[in-house]
């Protein structure tokens, strides 16, 4: 086992494990919008970021996948921590003001306004590739991709166009962290197909 502290509290985790599997198990809260135990770790929201010291330095880390060591210190609420997450949460809501999910995150840390301009006022999805990489690793299939790159990149089926490998499972849009998939699954899996019953002779 590995021995270290989070937040002064003395915690053991599993080699392997990282600081937030570790902060899980042992009732600690770190938010995160982008991490699912059923997929692999991305890092892609940045929101589970901690302070990580040893010895005398620190640093920023995101938690989803800092793994841990023995003798480390974290702290999940430092001022550094609570700073940059507060960035972070501003730019969220710049990235994507139409996701109420976000608005009331961001409101629970005390960011109600964003100095960061937003460009598509009805904007929920914060490009976080949960749904594509749910859909892939449990799913099994590939029905949702990222689509477009830079300022154009977008989460839909590939070309945009109605996918005839979604099944229709509605994964995606339960692990979706800001709602967004809830008004785009209709678009990715086009009209259900309904097959009737052979007729009797």
């Amino acid at each position: 086992m590995v021995s270290f502290k989070i937040n002064g509290q003395a915690v053991q985790a599993e080699p392997g494990w990282t600081v937030l599997e570790t902060a899980r198990h042992h009732g600690i809260h770190i938010p995160t919008l982008c991490y699912h135990e059923a997929v692999e770790a991305s890092g892609a929201c940045r929101l589970c970021v901690v302070e990580v010291k040893q010895g005398d330095w620190s640093k920023i880390v995101i938690s989803c996948m800092y793994p841990v060591a023995e003798g480390i210190e974290i702290l999940t609420e430092s001022e550094r921590v609570k700073n940059v997450r507060r960035w972070i949460l501003e730019m969220l809501l710049a990235e994507c003001p139409g996701s109420k999910d976000i608005r009331e995150l961001a409101a629970q840390y005390g960011v109600n306004s964003t100095r960061f301009t937003p460009h598509h006022p009805d904007e929920q999805c914060i490009l976080c590739g949960l749904c594509v990489r749910v859909c892939k690793e449990v799913v099994g299939v590939n029905a949702i991709s990222t689509v477009g790159r830079g300022v154009h990149k977008k989460i839909g089926s590939p070309y945009m166009e109605p996918s005839e490998a979604c099944v229709a499972c509605g994964s995606c849009v339960t692990v979706c962290p800001t709602g967004a998939m809830r008004a785009r699954i209709d678009a990715v899996r086009g009209e259900p197909k309904v097959q009737l019953a052979p007729q009797a002779k």
